[in-house]
């Protein structure tokens, strides 16, 4: 684990899943293929769509663990925020969109209530924004 994480190495590669799963599965992908133009058969077509299938709950499980993740991360910052906001915010926290919110959770306490404000008048659009503009990054080491 590095000792600090900042907007430049926040972005999580998992190894076993990016590498050991992805690699495999497009390299039977590819043979597949080869052995499908080859020789066509029904062997080699149940094959090649085995090889699209695999592929395909490759990048749907990613999917769907990062919208567990963005679901909770969602939770914990209307919470923090229903605490942390002066009353003029606090019942504009529901016009904040998924993204924005997954973006303000590496604001620190004290910034929050400003990048906020940035982000409802429209001044911050793109979660890359938001983070860009955090000052005293919150490290989240517990990301999917």
């Amino acid at each position: 684990m590095p000792t600090g994480q900042t907007f430049r190495n926040h972005a999580r590669i998992v190894p076993a899943y990016h590498v050991g799963v992805f690699v495999p599965f497009f390299a039977n992908f590819i043979w597949a293929t080869y052995q499908l133009i080859r020789a066509f058969g029904g062997q080699t077509l149940i094959d090649f769509l085995v090889s699209i299938a695999l592929l395909l709950m490759f990048f749907s499980l990613r999917v769907q663990v990062l919208t567990v993740q963005d679901r909770v991360i969602r939770l914990e910052m209307r919470l923090k925020m229903r605490q942390l906001l002066p009353p003029d915010l606090q019942p504009r926290i529901n016009e904040l969109t998924p993204r924005q919110l997954v973006a303000l959770r590496f604001a620190s306490d004290d910034e929050l209530a400003d990048l906020v404000r940035e982000v409802l008048a429209g001044k911050l659009a793109s979660s890359k924004e938001i983070k860009m503009r955090v000052k005293h990054w919150q490290a989240d080491w517990l990301r999917a």
